[in-house]
């Protein structure tokens, strides 16, 4: 059983687009993912512009690959690093802490996930 940052069973964090490292819909982080892409976020427009910028662009449709690329309000598994990264710069997006995997505890401090809870974001 995948368990999420609060040590119960992992929610799916979307499926329209399909996340997750396997494409399962869930943040789960198998051996083969070097990345740990446990964070499950809702995407801002300044997080993708963000990502973009470092190398890894989100929003660009890859047909090939069956991406058609992400768009703000979508959700989406990332990687633990760059979301730390992301909020260091001060651009990190909302995160659905239901669904993030607590491998992202590895890399995170959960009072910063916490922080970043979408429900909290949404109230400010």
């Amino acid at each position: 059983m995948h368990r999420n940052v609060y040590g119960k069973a992992l929610k799916p964090c979307c499926d329209r687009p399909i996340t997750g490292f396997m494409r399962t819909g869930y943040c789960e982080v198998p051996e083969q993912d070097l990345g740990n892409h446990s964070v499950c976020v809702e995407v801002t427009e300044e997080f993708l512009e963000y990502t973009r910028d470092q190398g890894n662009d989100l929003s660009t449709p890859q047909p090939e690959y069956g991406f058609k690329g992400l768009k703000p309000g979508d959700r989406w598994c990332v990687c633990a690093a760059r979301w730390q990264e992301a909020m260091d710069a001060g651009y990190a997006p909302p995160v659905i802490l239901e669904s993030t995997h607590e491998a992202a505890l590895d890399v995170i401090e959960f009072a910063d996930l916490e922080k970043h809870e979408l429900r909290r974001v949404e109230q400010e």
